[in-house]
């Protein structure tokens, strides 16, 4: 048992980071113009991704490095809209931001000196329209909502980790009896789209993918890996992240990071008892991606078969606790929670100004609050000290 120990987990680790989001991307990738094939291109571009780097980061460094797509950035996508081929380009865009901040030590300080707090009700912001949908859904289409969430909450109660693979099966097996699903082709598709580079898109796409990518996947997947006592160069990480994601984003994928949530399936002692052999957990997986991800056209099809409504229902469901902890780091401390409430505000709206989305301005107004309120404290502060020790 202890031999197939970390196979079993690896596999695991792959079905649930698989199914616990599929839907956010293809529902991110069609809001920014993706047609039926270029979403279904795109899933199983990241499956690759993913899988690939997974293997060869496993292997290099004989550490459980599992990687996933950025769900938050998925999520991002829904608040942006346009042109596909200009959202590729800010997808190559975010790609080459991930690999410099891997040669750039400045640019990751950078990263890291935004406040948190602005970082999270960004996050926030972003996944607040996708958590609502699950409510929506109920209203809208309850004979199929209303089995998906009463299975959700059940298996969150008795079984948290199955929960959203329940909800998504729940989901499927509705479509299925409601829809006839005639057209399914088990065969992967592969759509090339040609990256354009334009200034909005880049502006309100490519750096806040970047920025949330970075903030809401990275730190924390390196923060997971710490705390089970792996420590792997960052450098290297950002660098194959960095690369995957460039080179996936022609045919549709749009970012691959660390794994933040599935991360601790692999290296955590249920994986393997021994710590010396959990990376065979996190190179089961990225082989098992690569694996889900020649089935990508089927789940595109059956999610196409589905109202839109119930497919974003299930995304929210997957979301719930990104969410719950987003607004905790947001607005947990009273200092500084001004700038949050500013970011979160902005960043919900959806509002977009010179083609660029909200998520941007959100990070934008908030850092401007934070630092007004910051000087006017350090003034308050200097007034009130004596005359002799100014």
């Amino acid at each position: 048992m202890e031999r197939t120990q970390p196979i079993v987990a690896g596999v695991v680790t792959a079905l649930v980071g698989f199914a616990s989001s599929f839907t956010v991307v293809l529902a991110g990738l069609r809001a920014v113009g993706a047609d039926e094939r270029q979403a279904a291109s795109g899933l199983m571009a990241l499956c690759v991704a993913v899988g690939a780097v997974s293997v060869v980061l496993g292997l290099r460094y004989r550490m459980p490095i599992a990687i996933a797509w950025s769900t938050p950035g998925a999520a991002l996508l829904l608040t942006a809209g346009g042109r596909f081929a200009e959202a590729v380009g800010a997808f190559v865009v975010c790609g080459v931001l991930i690999m410099a901040a891997g040669l750039v030590p400045w640019l990751g300080r950078a990263i890291a000196a935004i406040p948190g707090p602005i970082a999270a009700a960004m996050l926030a912001g972003v996944l607040l329209k996708l958590c609502l949908a699950p409510v929506q859904a109920m209203v809208a289409v309850p004979y199929l909502a209303g089995p998906v969430v009463v299975v959700w909450a059940l298996l969150y109660r008795f079984a948290r980790t199955w929960a959203v693979p329940g909800a998504l099966a729940t989901a499927m097996a509705a479509i299925a009896l409601t829809a006839s699903p005639s057209n399914l082709s088990l065969a992967p598709v592969v759509e090339l789209t040609a990256p354009v580079f334009t200034l909005p898109a880049v502006v309100g796409i490519g750096v806040p993918l970047f920025l949330v990518t970075m903030a809401a996947q990275n730190v924390p997947g390196m923060a997971v890996l710490s705390g089970y006592g792996y420590r792997p160069p960052l450098r290297g990480v950002l660098l194959a992240t960095g690369a995957a994601s460039a080179l996936g984003a022609p045919f549709g994928g749009h970012a691959v990071n660390l794994a933040a949530i599935t991360a601790a399936l692999a290296a955590s002692p249920e994986a393997s008892p021994d710590p010396s052999r959990r990376w065979i957990a996190s190179v089961t997986a990225g082989v098992s991606m690569i694996g889900l991800g020649l089935l990508s056209s089927v789940a595109a099809a059956f999610v196409l078969l589905s109202p839109p409504v119930l497919v974003e229902a299930v995304a929210g469901l997957a979301l719930f606790g990104a969410l719950g902890s987003s607004l905790s780091s947001a607005f947990l401390e009273s200092r500084g929670r001004e700038g949050a409430v500013v970011t979160f505000a902005v960043t919900a709206s959806g509002v977009s100004w010179l083609g660029v989305g909200s998520a941007f301005w959100g990070l934008v107004a908030g850092g401007l609050m934070h630092l007004l309120l910051r000087r006017a404290q350090a003034a308050s502060l200097r007034s009130t000290l004596p005359t002799e020790s100014r």
